[in-house]
């Protein structure tokens, strides 16, 4: 896929790679096999019929593309986007084998970008109420496939905009606010109805919503930041990821003083971790003028970043330490002034398939740096949990049964909320799963 040049995208923050035109499109669509039993729709959360669509792109069918893809997946402009597509669908593509997969998440992106105008009609209510907590992507798929079935749904959100990890956690330049706000547009015409600067568990209690609604949909994502717990983590200058990335998505931080909330970013920044968030954080730093460097313990083929986005992070300028970890902030009259590292070497093969980092004796050294960002990790947010008496695990999720039941009859869980920090796609298929299930039992 065509992307802007380096030297233009790295002043703004707009969107990078600049999508299919109609005739790289078609050129693409045609190089699939149709597989009578296709393997890629095996790797596919949510179940599109990826050949059924990529035909119709083939024969130019563009707007039966999109509603092909809409009968599994209401945000497609968006999982176009931001999918792992390469671990997921195209993985599964027999032209893999042996060279380039299918771009099956470019098609998706073409589809919902030239497919036109969607069919959003709103279904007859069938007379029952469901609550949906969280309007990220989980919530929002299944409030969809609820409205779809009949339900009147209404989503309680607690920040000021919908979209979850959409707004406050994906930069602009990988999906834009404006794509976001047009598939949220999308679920409302459904029928759905979304109320912001709602706080379940303070503005409104489970109870509460169990007392006015025939089911709960819990869907409040994985915003804990995880934490390296060393010296000096409390210095001024240190931000976890989803601090910086919320001031910069959905505070609008980059535009300050015009948006109200600031953000210090020094000339040398360091960001801590080796996944999609880390990269998301370390260019959005280099975007606002500082000299990044990521940090990260393993190795760069261990990283569980998108091998695109750390390729566009190296073409942007950022910098790689790889095989060393922080073991203390350093800082002067309360302000970070750089990091102390070690090296790390690999160990044992771990439970997640990866080699165990193991810091190596006397191999201490130091990176001088004003700015740094914890990009480790998120848990889930166990404000729920803690206050409803639902049932969690030890990290704070929340515990469901296969079918995405609860602890307490009539909440239903999925998304983050219960694995922890995983994909968008992952998260709406376990939404879709769990609204089929408070479908099956409100009509029991």
């Amino acid at each position: 896929m065509r992307e802007r040049k380096v030297k233009e995208r790295i002043r703004d923050f707009k969107e990078v790679p600049l999508g299919f035109s109609e005739e790289e499109a078609i050129r693409e669509a045609e190089r699939c096999l149709q597989c009578k039993e296709p393997r890629c729709v095996l790797g596919c959360p949510v179940g599109i019929d990826i050949p059924a669509f990529i035909r119709m792109i083939k024969e130019r069918r563009f707007s039966d593309a999109l509603s092909k893809i809409l009968e599994k997946n209401h945000l497609p402009a968006i999982c176009g986007r931001v999918c792992p597509q390469e671990e997921q669908c195209e993985k599964m593509c027999v032209l893999a084998k042996r060279g380039e997969p299918i771009a099956i998440g470019a098609l998706e992106r073409f589809a919902a970008e030239v497919g036109g105008k969607r069919d959003a009609k709103k279904a007859e209510r069938n007379g029952k109420k469901v609550a949906v907590v969280g309007s990220g992507p989980a919530g929002l798929t299944a409030a969809a496939t609820l409205a779809e079935k009949g339900y009147d749904v209404t989503i309680y959100e607690a920040l000021h905009k919908a979209g979850g990890v959409l707004v406050y956690g994906i930069p602009e330049f990988r999906l834009p606010k404006s794509i976001v706000e047009e598939e949220i547009e999308h679920v409302k015409k459904l029928g759905v109805e979304i109320i912001t600067d709602v706080l379940v568990g303070k503005t409104i209690t489970l109870e509460e919503l169990q007392r006015k609604y025939d089911a709960v949909f819990i869907a409040t994502g994985a915003g804990l930041p995880r934490f390296l717990n060393v010296p000096g983590e409390d210095l001024i200058g240190i931000y976890s990821a989803n601090e910086f990335l919320i001031r910069i998505n959905l505070m609008k931080a980059n535009l300050f003083p015009e948006y109200d909330t600031p953000i210090l970013i020094g000339k040398k920044t360091v960001v801590i971790g080796g996944g999609n968030v880390a990269m998301d954080s370390a260019r959005v730093a280099l975007r606002m003028g500082a000299d990044v460097t990521v940090i990260y313990r393993r190795t760069e083929k261990e990283m569980p970043a998108r091998i695109e986005e750390i390729k566009r992070a190296k073409e942007e300028g950022v910098k790689f330490i790889f095989l060393a970890t922080p073991v203390k902030f350093v800082g002067e009259n309360g302000r970070l002034k750089g990091v102390e590292c070690i090296r790390m070497r690999l160990g044992e093969i771990e439970k997640d398939g990866r080699r165990k980092p193991v810091p190596v004796e006397n191999s201490e050294f130091f990176v001088e740096s004003d700015t740094a960002v914890v990009a480790i990790g998120q848990s889930p947010n166990p404000l729920i949990g803690r206050i409803t008496g639902i049932k969690t695990g030890d990290r704070g999720e929340i515990v469901v049964d296969e079918e995405g039941r609860t602890s307490i009859e009539g909440v239903y869980a999925a998304g983050d909320i219960t694995t922890g920090a995983a994909t968008v796609i992952e998260a709406m298929g376990a939404a879709k799963r769990a609204a089929y299930t408070i479908d099956r039992d409100l009509h029991a």
